[in-house]
C-alpha cells in the first residue's frame, strides 16, 4: 500500500535522509488509526508515511504528528505524538 501523499513542502528524498530510513515511503490514508492519547480515539489520517514497521500520521484538521505501529491487518496503533514533521522523523 504505497499509494499515499507526500506533506506539502517535502520530497521522499528529504523525508529518507532526516529519518535515515532509505526505503520510507508514503502509504495510503485509507486504514484504521487508534491509540492517541486513548487506545480507542481514533485518527482521521491526512498523511500516513511508513519506515520498516513504523509510522508518522498527521490527522486531518491536527497539526500534530502521530508515532505508531504497522499492524499486520494495516492499521495503525500509535503511542506518540510530535509537534512537527522534522521532530517526529528524528525520533525515529
Amino acid at each position: 500500500m504505497a499509494d499515499g501523499q507526500l506533506p506539502a513542502g517535502w520530497t521522499l528524498a528529504e523525508i529518507r535522509e532526516v529519518s535515515g530510513d532509505q526505503e520510507a515511503t508514503p502509504l495510503d490514508t485509507d486504514r484504521v488509526v487508534t491509540g492517541w492519547p486513548a487506545q480507542d480515539q481514533r485518527l482521521d489520517p491526512a498523511y500516513v508515511l511508513g519506515f520498516h514497521g513504523l509510522c508518522l500520521v498527521k490527522a486531518v484538521n491536527d497539526d500534530d504528528w502521530y508515532m505508531g505501529s504497522l499492524n499486520d491487518n494495516g492499521s495503525i496503533t500509535c503511542w506518540s505524538v510530535y509537534s512537527d514533521l522534522y521532530e517526529a522523523l528524528r525520533g525515529l
